[in-house]
Formats: structure tokens, sequence, C-alpha cells
């Protein structure tokens, strides 16, 4: 069973390597369930030799590593998974090459995470929520979000300028978890961050699940 809850998203954003390095394994060893490598700039070696050593630390602290976009870096690396946009190759065709390995889908309506179910998809990433720097997108209606989880058994994940102080506004949506990238690649203090963002999604779990 994957754990969903604390999806961290990496940002290398004006990072030095070994700065981006010291957060992964201090966000790994602080309690993040989930860590999906998103490199947008650099080069697929790049992108390759980074994923090798991320996947080293997530390894460690038996953590899924998923690769964002790249099947074939997925493939490469033998990561737990792969997400993909609206955007990349079709999720058929990714769920046939990469066989049972986790397969994430952004969607931003029912519609869309109804066919990518049926595609094949494992979970969906929904956003962005609320307003984010880290990526280009437009916004998912919170109401939107709750009639995604409300039609479909997969896991859902929120995403998109999600905080430790924003989270409680996604009470009743019934996600499965969050995913964070500047409010954790971003703070001073990895280690109260990520157990921050834990207590706070477990403390609002019956708000945040509606049960």
């Amino acid at each position: 069973m994957i754990d969903y809850s604390i999806y961290l998203v990496t940002d290398s954003s004006g990072l030095t390597e070994k700065n981006f390095f010291r957060i992964i394994e201090q966000a790994c060893k602080s309690g993040v369930t989930l860590l999906q490598l998103r490199e947008k700039e650099l080069s697929t070696r790049d992108f390759y030799q980074r994923a090798l050593k991320v996947k080293q630390i997530t390894d460690h602290y038996k953590i899924p590593l998923i690769i964002n976009d790249h099947l074939d870096i997925c493939l490469a690396v033998d990561a737990a998974g792969l997400h993909i946009g609206d955007d990349e190759m079709p999720v058929e065709i990714c769920r046939q090459l990469i066989g049972d390995k986790i397969l994430g889908v952004s969607v931003k309506s029912l519609e869309a995470a109804n066919e990518a179910e049926d595609a094949g998809a494992d979970y969906f990433g929904v956003g962005a929520i609320f307003p984010t720097e880290t990526k280009d997108t437009s916004l998912v209606a919170i109401n939107t979000l709750k009639e995604i989880t409300g039609c479909t058994q997969l896991p859902v994940v929120a995403i998109g300028g999600i905080k430790e102080n924003n989270l409680e506004e996604l009470s009743g949506s019934k996600i499965n978890g969050v995913a964070i990238v500047s409010e954790i690649m971003q703070s001073p203090n990895i280690e109260a961050k990520v157990l921050a963002l834990k207590n706070k999604f477990k403390d609002n779990k019956e708000q945040v699940n509606g049960k």
C-alpha cells in the first residue's frame, strides 16, 4: 500500500547540487512518504545521473521514487513509478511500457480522470489548487477536486501552492495526500517543516477527508 500523504515534488531552482541532495536527504529522513523527481531544465543525461543519486537516498529510506514525465529514465533507474501530465505520452501506452510500476496522471477535470482511470492510471495529481510559482498552470477549483475524489476509487493527491497554513482549506475533499514543492524545498528547517506538515495532515484528517 502506497502512502500518498506527504508527497514531495522536487524543484532544484536556485539550489546547488550539494544543497539539493541535502534537502532530499533531510526530507526523506524526516518522513515524506513519496518523492517525485521533477527536473524541467536538465538534459536527459543529467536527469538520469541525478535520478540515480536520488534513488540511492529514497531506497535507503524505503520511499517510492516517482519520475516526472521521463518514461525512459523511470525504466533506466528502475524507479517505483512514473508521473505524466496531460500533454505527455498516452496513459495506455505508458501503462504498457512500465508494466506494474506506479503510474500517476495529472488531471484537471472529472472527465480527464475517468479517461485516465480507464487507461490504467494508479493515482491522480489534481491541481494547481492554489497559485504557485513552481509550475505555470491554471487553477482547479476545490469543488472540482471534490468531484473527482467523489467519483473514483483511485488515490487523489492535491497539488499546487499547498502549504501548512492552507492545507485545512481542503476540508471535505477526501484526498489521499498533498503534493508539496516549495514549502519543503525552500524551508530553512526541513525536518521541522515535514513534521509540521505530517502533523497538520494527520490532525486534520477527519476534516480533510470528510469523516
